[in-house]
């Protein structure tokens, strides 16, 4: 029930963010549940992965790159869903910036 409940509101948080942002569009409710597991699946499987390997470039510009990594995964994963679009990199973080803020909200309720 849990996963589920997760599930559903990481579905709600990109669909909100993709209304909000101009730069971002879900053409309906099944791309942004895609979105949502493609995000979930991407960010525990691959970011980990390319931080790891991207440390040294990471210690030199001070933790910076790793926004470099988050745009990037977004992008990847807006290339992998059809109905899912992401207009630049810029739009790429701006988007997960707006996925953090609403994920805050979301918290107390995936508890």
């Amino acid at each position: 029930m849990k996963i589920l409940l997760n599930l559903v509101l990481s579905s709600v948080a990109v669909f909100a963010a993709a209304y909000v942002l101009p730069g971002v569009t879900v053409d309906g409710v099944a791309p942004a549940l895609v979105a949502a597991v493609a995000l979930g699946v991407v960010n525990s499987v691959l970011r980990p992965l390319l931080l790891i390997l991207t440390l040294p470039i990471n210690i030199l510009t001070l933790g910076l790159f790793t926004l470099v990594i988050i745009g990037g995964l977004v992008q990847l994963v807006s290339w992998m869903v059809p109905g899912f679009h992401v207009a630049s990199f810029w739009w790429a973080l701006v988007f997960a910036f707006a996925l953090w803020l609403i994920n805050i909200f979301f918290a107390p309720l995936k508890k």
